[in-house]
Protein backbone atom coordinates (compact mmCIF):
# COMPACT_ATOMS: atom_id res chain seq x y z
CA UNK A 1 0.00 0.00 0.00
CA UNK A 2 1.21 3.57 -1.14
CA UNK A 3 -0.24 6.21 1.11
CA UNK A 4 0.78 10.31 0.65
CA UNK A 5 1.12 12.00 3.95
CA UNK A 6 0.68 15.17 4.19
CA UNK A 7 0.02 17.91 6.59
CA UNK A 8 0.44 21.46 7.60
CA UNK A 9 -0.71 22.68 4.46
CA UNK A 10 -1.94 26.17 6.14
CA UNK A 11 -4.11 27.78 2.86
CA UNK A 12 -1.36 27.15 0.81
CA UNK A 13 -2.97 26.28 -2.80
CA UNK A 14 -0.45 26.18 -5.15
CA UNK A 15 1.86 24.00 -2.62
CA UNK A 16 -0.93 21.25 -2.58
CA UNK A 17 -2.10 20.85 -5.98
CA UNK A 18 1.57 20.10 -6.73
CA UNK A 19 2.58 17.66 -3.67
CA UNK A 20 -1.07 16.24 -4.98
CA UNK A 21 -0.05 15.90 -8.80
CA UNK A 22 3.27 14.49 -7.86
CA UNK A 23 1.88 11.80 -4.73
CA UNK A 24 -1.10 10.13 -7.86
CA UNK A 25 2.04 10.19 -10.47
CA UNK A 26 4.15 7.99 -7.55
CA UNK A 27 1.20 6.35 -7.58
CA UNK A 28 0.01 7.19 -3.81
CA UNK A 29 -3.93 5.31 -3.75
CA UNK A 30 -4.64 7.25 -0.20
CA UNK A 31 -3.96 10.62 1.49
CA UNK A 32 -3.21 11.00 5.18
CA UNK A 33 -3.67 14.91 6.60
CA UNK A 34 -2.53 15.68 9.89
CA UNK A 35 -4.13 18.85 9.98
CA UNK A 36 -4.02 22.49 9.97
CA UNK A 37 -5.59 23.14 6.58
CA UNK A 38 -5.97 26.92 7.18
CA UNK A 39 -4.04 29.90 8.63
CA UNK A 40 -1.65 32.75 7.08
CA UNK A 41 -2.30 31.51 3.61
CA UNK A 42 -5.13 33.15 1.19
CA UNK A 43 -6.62 29.69 0.20
CA UNK A 44 -8.32 28.10 3.41
CA UNK A 45 -11.74 27.30 1.57
CA UNK A 46 -10.55 25.80 -1.59
CA UNK A 47 -7.92 23.63 0.63
CA UNK A 48 -10.41 21.74 2.22
CA UNK A 49 -12.53 21.54 -0.88
CA UNK A 50 -9.63 20.13 -2.90
CA UNK A 51 -8.59 17.66 -0.23
CA UNK A 52 -12.42 16.37 0.30
CA UNK A 53 -12.10 15.71 -3.54
CA UNK A 54 -9.48 13.46 -3.12
CA UNK A 55 -11.27 12.05 -0.44
CA UNK A 56 -8.48 12.53 1.95
CA UNK A 57 -8.15 11.03 5.47
CA UNK A 58 -7.71 13.91 7.62
CA UNK A 59 -7.22 14.92 11.81
CA UNK A 60 -8.06 18.39 13.13
CA UNK A 61 -5.03 20.48 13.36
CA UNK A 62 -4.56 22.81 16.31
CA UNK A 63 -5.19 25.91 14.11
CA UNK A 64 -7.83 24.68 12.56
CA UNK A 65 -9.58 24.57 16.07
CA UNK A 66 -8.19 27.74 16.88
CA UNK A 67 -9.74 29.56 13.62
CA UNK A 68 -12.95 27.91 14.76
CA UNK A 69 -13.36 29.23 18.11
CA UNK A 70 -12.05 33.23 16.36
CA UNK A 71 -15.85 34.45 16.73
CA UNK A 72 -15.93 34.08 20.54
CA UNK A 73 -12.86 35.00 21.35
CA UNK A 74 -12.10 37.99 18.50
CA UNK A 75 -12.47 40.57 21.35
CA UNK A 76 -10.15 39.01 23.62
CA UNK A 77 -7.55 37.98 21.06
CA UNK A 78 -7.97 41.73 19.32
CA UNK A 79 -6.20 42.94 22.95
CA UNK A 80 -3.52 40.12 22.97
CA UNK A 81 -2.28 38.66 20.19
CA UNK A 82 0.47 40.16 18.02
CA UNK A 83 -1.68 41.73 14.66
CA UNK A 84 -0.34 39.39 12.24
CA UNK A 85 -1.76 36.37 14.25
CA UNK A 86 -4.74 38.21 14.72
CA UNK A 87 -5.13 38.76 11.33
CA UNK A 88 -4.19 35.35 10.29
CA UNK A 89 -7.32 33.64 12.43
CA UNK A 90 -9.44 36.32 11.34
CA UNK A 91 -8.80 35.99 7.52
CA UNK A 92 -9.14 32.33 7.59
CA UNK A 93 -12.71 32.48 9.84
CA UNK A 94 -13.83 34.80 7.76
CA UNK A 95 -12.82 32.73 4.11
CA UNK A 96 -14.50 29.71 5.44
CA UNK A 97 -17.92 28.62 4.48
CA UNK A 98 -20.62 27.01 6.15
CA UNK A 99 -20.05 23.72 4.83
CA UNK A 100 -16.08 23.84 5.39
CA UNK A 101 -16.50 25.08 9.34
CA UNK A 102 -19.02 22.18 9.49
CA UNK A 103 -16.32 19.76 8.23
CA UNK A 104 -13.58 21.04 10.66
CA UNK A 105 -15.65 21.16 13.46
CA UNK A 106 -16.26 17.47 13.51
CA UNK A 107 -13.10 15.98 12.49
CA UNK A 108 -11.35 13.79 14.74
CA UNK A 109 -7.86 14.70 16.46
CA UNK A 110 -6.93 11.12 16.10
CA UNK A 111 -7.91 8.46 13.36
CA UNK A 112 -6.80 4.55 14.47
CA UNK A 113 -6.59 2.18 11.83
CA UNK A 114 -5.13 -1.27 11.13
CA UNK A 115 -3.06 -1.45 7.83
CA UNK A 116 -1.46 -4.68 6.65
CA UNK A 117 -1.40 -6.06 10.67
CA UNK A 118 0.29 -2.60 11.77
CA UNK A 119 -1.98 -0.34 14.47
CA UNK A 120 -1.86 3.04 12.89
CA UNK A 121 -2.76 5.71 14.77
CA UNK A 122 -2.98 9.49 13.07
CA UNK A 123 -2.29 13.14 14.56
CA UNK A 124 -1.67 16.46 14.60
CA UNK A 125 0.31 16.86 17.55
CA UNK A 126 2.11 14.51 19.63
CA UNK A 127 -0.52 11.84 20.87
CA UNK A 128 -2.99 12.85 23.83
CA UNK A 129 -1.69 16.12 23.32
CA UNK A 130 -2.75 18.95 21.60
CA UNK A 131 0.10 21.35 22.09
CA UNK A 132 3.30 18.92 22.26
CA UNK A 133 5.80 18.96 18.93
CA UNK A 134 7.65 15.97 17.72
CA UNK A 135 10.82 16.81 15.88
CA UNK A 136 14.47 15.23 15.15
CA UNK A 137 15.50 16.41 18.09
CA UNK A 138 12.66 15.04 20.50
CA UNK A 139 14.55 12.74 23.06
CA UNK A 140 14.54 8.94 22.33
CA UNK A 141 13.29 8.28 25.99
CA UNK A 142 10.02 10.94 25.56
CA UNK A 143 8.88 8.79 22.00
CA UNK A 144 9.84 5.10 23.99
CA UNK A 145 7.22 6.91 26.38
CA UNK A 146 4.85 8.02 23.86
CA UNK A 147 5.27 4.74 21.61
CA UNK A 148 4.13 2.95 25.38
CA UNK A 149 1.12 5.39 25.55
CA UNK A 150 0.38 5.42 21.51
CA UNK A 151 -0.75 1.79 21.54
CA UNK A 152 0.60 2.05 18.00
CA UNK A 153 3.37 0.63 15.56
CA UNK A 154 3.05 3.66 13.80
CA UNK A 155 2.40 7.05 14.56
CA UNK A 156 2.20 10.09 11.96
CA UNK A 157 2.15 13.33 13.04
CA UNK A 158 2.75 17.10 12.28
CA UNK A 159 2.52 20.58 13.86
CA UNK A 160 6.27 21.15 13.83
CA UNK A 161 6.57 21.53 10.23
CA UNK A 162 9.89 19.42 10.68
CA UNK A 163 9.85 16.04 8.34
CA UNK A 164 11.69 13.31 10.06
CA UNK A 165 11.72 9.54 10.33
CA UNK A 166 12.03 8.01 13.63
CA UNK A 167 12.05 4.24 14.76
CA UNK A 168 12.25 3.58 18.78
CA UNK A 169 11.99 0.07 19.56
CA UNK A 170 9.09 -1.42 17.18
CA UNK A 171 7.48 1.88 16.69
CA UNK A 172 7.87 4.55 14.10
CA UNK A 173 7.19 7.95 13.71
CA UNK A 174 6.70 9.58 10.96
CA UNK A 175 6.25 13.74 10.21
CA UNK A 176 5.84 14.75 6.61
CA UNK A 177 7.06 18.24 7.22
CA UNK A 178 4.51 21.23 5.96
CA UNK A 179 3.17 21.14 2.43
CA UNK A 180 2.25 24.95 2.53
CA UNK A 181 4.61 26.83 5.36
CA UNK A 182 7.97 25.16 5.59
CA UNK A 183 9.94 26.88 8.80
CA UNK A 184 13.46 25.56 8.04
CA UNK A 185 14.42 27.47 5.36
CA UNK A 186 13.82 25.33 2.60
CA UNK A 187 10.43 27.11 1.22
CA UNK A 188 9.65 23.82 -1.39
CA UNK A 189 6.75 21.86 -0.52
CA UNK A 190 7.56 19.04 2.10
CA UNK A 191 5.58 16.04 2.12
CA UNK A 192 5.89 12.39 1.85
CA UNK A 193 5.21 8.40 0.19
CA UNK A 194 4.74 5.46 2.54
CA UNK A 195 4.89 2.48 1.88
CA UNK A 196 3.18 -0.27 4.31
CA UNK A 197 3.44 -3.92 3.14
CA UNK A 198 3.13 -7.31 5.70
CA UNK A 199 6.55 -7.37 6.50
CA UNK A 200 8.25 -3.68 6.26
CA UNK A 201 7.68 0.02 6.42
CA UNK A 202 9.80 2.36 3.86
CA UNK A 203 9.19 5.97 3.94
CA UNK A 204 10.38 8.41 1.21
CA UNK A 205 10.30 11.87 2.08
CA UNK A 206 9.66 14.25 -0.67
CA UNK A 207 10.50 18.86 -1.48
CA UNK A 208 9.10 19.91 -4.37
CA UNK A 209 8.95 23.78 -5.82
CA UNK A 210 5.22 24.93 -6.69
CA UNK A 211 3.86 28.12 -7.98
CA UNK A 212 4.93 30.39 -5.47
CA UNK A 213 4.55 33.39 -7.43
CA UNK A 214 0.67 32.63 -7.58
CA UNK A 215 0.39 32.22 -4.00
CA UNK A 216 2.15 35.39 -3.65
CA UNK A 217 0.50 37.17 -5.46
CA UNK A 218 -2.92 36.36 -3.85
CA UNK A 219 -1.26 37.25 -0.60
CA UNK A 220 -1.29 40.37 -1.93
CA UNK A 221 -4.06 41.00 -3.98
CA UNK A 222 -6.01 40.64 -1.13
CA UNK A 223 -3.54 42.55 1.10
CA UNK A 224 -2.36 39.90 3.60
CA UNK A 225 0.83 41.26 5.52
CA UNK A 226 4.16 41.53 4.00
CA UNK A 227 5.17 39.11 6.68
CA UNK A 228 3.12 36.14 5.51
CA UNK A 229 4.76 36.67 2.02
CA UNK A 230 8.08 36.68 3.53
CA UNK A 231 7.19 33.39 5.79
CA UNK A 232 6.62 31.69 2.01
CA UNK A 233 9.19 33.28 0.25
CA UNK A 234 12.31 32.13 3.07
CA UNK A 235 10.65 29.12 4.65
CA UNK A 236 10.69 30.50 8.72
CA UNK A 237 8.42 30.87 11.24
CA UNK A 238 6.59 34.02 11.52
CA UNK A 239 8.55 34.78 14.41
CA UNK A 240 11.63 34.98 12.90
CA UNK A 241 9.87 37.40 10.01
CA UNK A 242 9.10 39.64 12.09
CA UNK A 243 12.14 40.09 14.36
CA UNK A 244 14.37 41.05 11.24
CA UNK A 245 11.38 43.71 10.62
CA UNK A 246 12.14 44.81 14.25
Amino acid sequence: MKVALIGDIHANLPALEAVLAHAHGQGAGAIWNVGDFVGYGPFPDEVIARLRRDYALSTSGSYDRKVLRFKKRKDKWRRQKQLEKYLACQWAYERLGKKNKRYLRFLSREIRMKVQTRRVLVTHTSPGSGKESLTAETPQKRLRQIGGEAKADLVVCGHSHQAFVRQVDDVWFINPGSVGQPRDGDPRASYAILHITAGDIHVEPHRLEYDVDALVTAMRDHSLPEAFVQMALQGRDLDAILEDQV
